[in-house]
C-alpha cells in the first residue's frame, strides 16, 4: 500500500538547491522525486551526501529539458544533470531484467510508475522517495525499519543479493555507518549467497570496505563481518583468516583505506603493504599513505613521539596516525601534541636545509657522487631537526668537518 506521509520538516539544504530540478521536470508534465540514501539520511537527521533523483521522464526527455546533461549511464536510465555547479544523478523509473553479470541488469524497461521502481531497490531504508513538498513515499515500511534500526531487504533477500552480491557488503557497511542490526532472514540470505562475492570486481569491494571501516559503529559492522565468515572469498584474508578475528577490540573508525591497510600490515607484518595494494587494487595514493602510517607506527613504538616523527610524517596523515595508535591501544595522544611539535621544527622539509647535494659535492670534489650524498643529507637533517645543529651554511659546514662522509 502506498503510504504518503508529510515530511518531518521543511526541505533542508542540499534539497533546496536541487529543488529547481524537480520543479523543472514537473513543469514538463513528468513525475520527479528525491530517492534513496538522501531521503534516508534526511529522516535520520544525518548529514546529506549525494542527492539522487528519480523520474518518469526518459533520459532523452531529460536531455531535452535541461541544457547541461551528461549521459553517464544512459543505457540503464541514468544521466547527470548539472545545476548550480553541482551534479545530480537523474534516473528514469524502471524495472530490471535478469542480472547476468551479477552487477547490472541484462535489460531495463522504463516505466511511468514509481512503485515498481522502488520495488527493485536493495533495502527498505533505501526504498524511500520524497516529493517536492517534502512528502515521503514509503511502500515497504522503510520508516518503521529506520525507527527500529533494522536493515532488511526489499522483497526476497536471496533474490536481492543474487542480483548483485555487493549488496551483502553494503548491508555490513550500513550496519557500521548507522548502527543498525541486520534482520535475521536478511542475514540468512546473505549467508546463502555469500559465495557470489568471488565474482565481484575488487575495486567495488575495496570501496565498500573503506566505508565499512570508517563507520561510527564500526564494531557492529565488524561483528557481522566476522559472523558472516566471508574471509574465504576475500584476497589475503583467505590465506590469513586469523586477521579477520584479530582486529583490535579498541578499533576506531578509520577514515581511509590507507589507514586500514596500515593496521592490517601491523597486525600481520609478513604480508607486505605492496601485497595488500596489489590484491585489493588500491591506488598509489593509498599505498603511500599506508607506507607512511606503518612507518610512523614502527618509529613511534621504538622512539615515542619526537620531532623526527612529526617531521617525517606528512601533516595530512596526523589524524590517521592518531586513530591508528588509539585503535592499537598503544598510547593516547592528541592531535595538538603533534601539531605543537611540528610548528616548533626548525625546518619543515629537506629543501629548507641551508645546504644541498651540490654544496656537498663542492666540499668534496675528489669524491664521486653516490649514496653517501643522501646519507650525509639525512644525517644533517636529523641533527637540525633535533636542534643539535643550527640550520646555517656556516654551522653545517663546520659540523661536516668533524663528521666527514664515510666512503667504502
Amino acid at each position: 500500500m502506498t503510504d504518503r506521509i508529510n515530511g518531518d520538516s521543511m526541505l533542508t539544504e542540499p534539497f533546496l538547491t536541487a529543488k529547481p530540478i524537480l520543479e523543472h521536470i514537473e513543469k514538463h508534465h513528468h513525475q520527479a522525486y528525491f530517492v534513496g540514501g538522501c531521503v534516508r539520511d534526511f529522516l535520520l537527521k544525518r548529514p546529506i551526501g549525494d542527492i539522487d533523483i528519480t523520474t518518469s521522464a526518459t533520459p532523452d526527455q531529460i536531455q531535452k529539458i535541461f541544457p547541461k546533461v551528461i549521459p553517464v549511464g544512459i543505457e540503464h536510465g541514468t544521466v547527470v544533470v548539472r545545476h548550480e555547479h553541482q551534479s545530480y544523478e537523474v534516473t528514469t523509473f524502471r524495472v530490471d531484467g535478469d542480472y547476468i553479470d551479477k552487477r547490472h541488469p541484462d535489460s531495463v524497461t522504463f516505466i511511468d510508475n514509481i512503485d515498481k521502481d522502488l520495488e527493485r531497490r536493495d533495502f527498505t531504508i533505501n526504498a524511500l522517495a520524497m516529493n517536492i513538498k517534502g512528502e515521503i513515499l514509503d511502500l515497504f515500511n522503510g520508516r518503521s525499519d529506520l525507527k527500529a534500526k533494522v536493515i532488511r531487504t526489499v522483497g526476497n533477500g536471496e533474490s536481492r543479493f543474487s542480483e548483485d552480491a555487493l549488496r551483502i557488503i553494503r548491508a555490513l557497511r550500513f550496519s557500521s555507518q548507522l548502527g543498525f542490526k541486520i534482520e535475521d532472514s536478511t542475514f540468512d540470505a546473505m549467508i546463502h549467497v555469500k559465495k557470489e562475492i568471488e565474482s565481484l570486481a575488487m575495486e567495488r569491494i575495496t570501496n565498500e570496505f573503506t566505508k565499512l571501516f570508517s563507520g561510527s559503529y564500526v564494531h557492529l559492522g565488524i561483528h557481522y563481518l566476522q559472523k558472516l565468515e566471508i574471509h574465504q572469498y576475500l584476497p589475503v584474508f583467505r590465506e590469513h583468516p586469523e586477521l579477520m578475528y584479530n582486529l583490535p577490540k579498541s578499533l576506531q573508525p578509520l577514515k581511509s583505506f590507507g589507514e586500514v591497510i596500515a593496521l592490517l600490515h601491523i597486525l600481520k607484518p609478513e604480508v607486505s603493504i605492496l601485497s595488500w595494494m596489489s590484491a585489493w587494487k588500491c591506488s598509489n595514493k593509498i599505498k603511500q599513505e599506508a607506507i607512511q602510517l606503518a612507518g610512523a607506527y614502527a618509529y613511534f613504538k621504538k622512539n615515542g613521539l619526537d620531532p623526527l616523527l612529526a617531521y617525517r610524517l606528512k601533516e595530512e596523515y596526523y589524524d590517521g596516525f592518531i586513530r591508528l595508535l588509539n585503535s592499537l591501544s598503544l598510547y593516547t595522544i592528541q592531535l595538538q601534541q603533534l601539531i605543537n611539535i611540528q610548528e616548533q621544527l626548525p625546518i619543515q622539509k629537506s629543501k629548507d636545509l641551508s645546504i644541498n647535494g651540490n654544496d656537498l659535492m663542492a666540499l668534496f670534489p675528489n669524491i664521486k657522487g653516490g649514496p653517501w650524498l643522501k646519507q650525509m643529507l639525512i644525517m644533517i637533517e636529523k641533527e637540525v631537526i633535533f636542534g643539535r645543529l643550527q640550520n646555517t651554511e656556516y654551522d653545517i659546514k663546520e659540523w661536516i668537518k668533524w663528521n666527514p662522509p664515510e666512503i667504502n
